[in-house]
């Protein structure tokens, strides 16, 4: 999936299916699918994947689907070919939204350090998504389990827990400034949100450093409830942009590590296992080590413990372990106790799909 999405070309594709690392031999260098001589054979099952599938929103806006690796343990970003295809399309004047997954301490980051690194794209503007239950939450709001009730505090106007919350889209707006992009923030309208509460938010993110803050009503208005976000975006896509990278390709991957976890989670340090370190030594050792860095984090919390909310300081980010993928062309650390395999649920969905012979009905699918 991170191949797919970070190819420019069938054949870019066919280079980096071809450095997927498989093994180590018994000297320790790596073993290649190139070196088993399939790459041909994964480039013509991957050759119809590679095609954006293109769609449309319900006011026949056009989309493109293409590619869906998460941001908490891959690169969380949909394919640089459907990003290039779609500016393509729109022209010179034309505007592109591309989704990066999470906040911005994770599938932005990596949109870019690692995705506008492949592409070569720049990007005129970043669109920061909040809302007021989100950042009630980070407030100190009570936990929210998927599909019970919400508690009367995130349906009820409650301006304390808004204004408390709002140092974590004050972190994600500092974050985005590291890169030297306008942001606009997007306030996602629920109907249970107070105007006051809509109002502090803007007045904050504002204050913050946003260039702009909109109220959005999409959800229930369709596309007329985001027009004044779309002209917000417009002027901050005029202003001047000093994109940069966070760090360096050249720097050691412990570096990198500890850059991103100074600098965007708000750590004091790092801890790597023997583990892990032993493993950015057999990568460094093997030529990977000036590869970017794709962080396998929960992206619940800025530190590595989801129940901390808000702004989490002055923690020591454990990596337990460092993998590579090669042919994506990233490292990828794991922090805490991240699993890689997320949403697989203790009893396999298939026990509940059949199919009727007779009518051809799917059952259980959904």
């Amino acid at each position: 999936m991170a191949i797919l999405a970070l190819t420019t070309s069938l054949e870019d594709m066919k280079e980096r299916l071809g450095k997927i690392v498989v093994a180590n031999d018994k000297k320790g260098e790596p073993v290649t699918a190139e070196d088993l001589g399939v790459t041909g054979a994964l480039a013509v099952l991957m050759k119809d994947a590679i095609k954006p599938t293109l769609m449309q929103t319900l006011e026949g806006t056009p989309v493109f689907v293409h590619a869906g690796p998460f941001a908490n343990i891959a690169h969380g970003n949909s394919s640089i070919l459907a990003d290039k295809i779609a500016l393509k399309l729109v022209g010179e004047k034309g505007f592109v939204v591309t989704e990066a997954g999470f906040g911005a301490d994770i599938g932005m980051e990596k949109f870019f350090n690692i995705k506008c690194r492949a592409s070569g794209l720049v990007p005129s503007v970043v669109v920061l998504v909040a809302t007021v239950r989100a950042l009630k939450m980070h407030g100190g709001g009570p936990s929210v389990s998927a599909g019970a009730p919400l508690k009367k505090e995130y349906t009820e106007e409650n301006l304390q827990l808004v204004a408390d919350g709002c140092c974590n889209l004050q972190k994600q707006i500092q974050i985005t400034q590291l890169f030297g992009v306008p942001v606009v923030v997007a306030l996602n309208v629920f109907k249970t949100d107070s105007p006051a509460e809509v109002d502090l938010v803007c007045k904050i993110a504002k204050q913050s450093g946003a260039f702009d803050a909109v109220p959005c009503n999409h959800w229930s208005d369709g596309g007329r409830g985001a027009v004044k976000l779309a002209q917000a975006v417009e002027k901050a896509a005029n202003q001047k942009s000093s994109f940069k990278y966070l760090y360096g390709l050249e720097l050691p991957i412990a570096e990198k590590i500890k850059t991103i976890a100074q600098k965007v989670y708000g750590a004091k340090d790092i801890e790597l296992s023997p583990a892990a370190q032993s493993q950015i030594d057999r990568y460094t050792r093997q030529g990977f080590g000036k590869l970017p860095i794709c962080m396998a984090k929960t992206h619940l919390s800025l530190s590595h413990q989801p129940e901390r909310k808000g702004v989490p300081t002055g923690f020591i980010l454990p990596i337990s372990d460092v993998r590579a993928s090669i042919g994506a062309g990233f490292i990828y650390p794991l922090v805490g106790t991240m699993s890689t395999m997320p949403g697989l649920p203790t009893r396999p969905c298939f026990y509940d799909i059949d199919l009727d012979p007779v009518t051809e009905e799917v059952k259980g699918l959904f």
